[in-house]
């Protein structure tokens, strides 16, 4: 039940960012924005750090260098959703990225990439995805 909540407040951190973000892209721009997302993120990151950590990031010298990707892509993220809510409006935006997690979160899962287990792909999955998506054509129908 822990899980469900911390990931039910994830989709609302998710989404609340996501409007916030293409509310600043309107000023400042797509780019500039994912600077000034990313600079607030490391001073609340690196204070949550100081105050709550109880981990060494000395440790980070023993983490597969191309994990650190991870920066990268969490720019990527907010650049792009920012960008397709601007285009797409934000649930519609919001449920493509859903499908679209969902998808390559299967992939991984299913390959074990990354050094995750692998777990059979059962036949649930891609009728799920495939529900999902007509949802979203439902969904979006004018």
């Amino acid at each position: 039940m822990i899980g469900v909540i911390f990931a039910t407040l994830g989709g609302l951190f998710v989404s609340l960012q996501n409007v916030f973000n293409a509310r600043i892209s309107e000023k400042v721009g797509f780019i500039e924005t994912t600077a000034v997302v990313h600079l607030v993120g490391l001073v609340f990151a690196v204070a949550a750090a100081a105050i709550f950590g109880r981990g060494n990031i000395r440790n980070v010298t023993e983490v597969n260098k191309v994990y650190l990707l991870a920066g990268f892509f969490g720019v990527m993220i907010i650049f792009n959703i920012t960008r397709s809510i601007s285009y797409l409006g934000t649930a519609f935006a919001m449920a493509v990225v859903i499908v679209s997690q969902l998808t390559f979160a299967t992939i991984i899962d299913t390959l074990g990439l990354f050094g995750m287990p692998q777990l059979k792909l059962v036949i649930t999955k891609p009728i799920g995805l495939l529900i999902m998506i007509v949802g979203i054509i439902v969904f979006n129908l004018k």
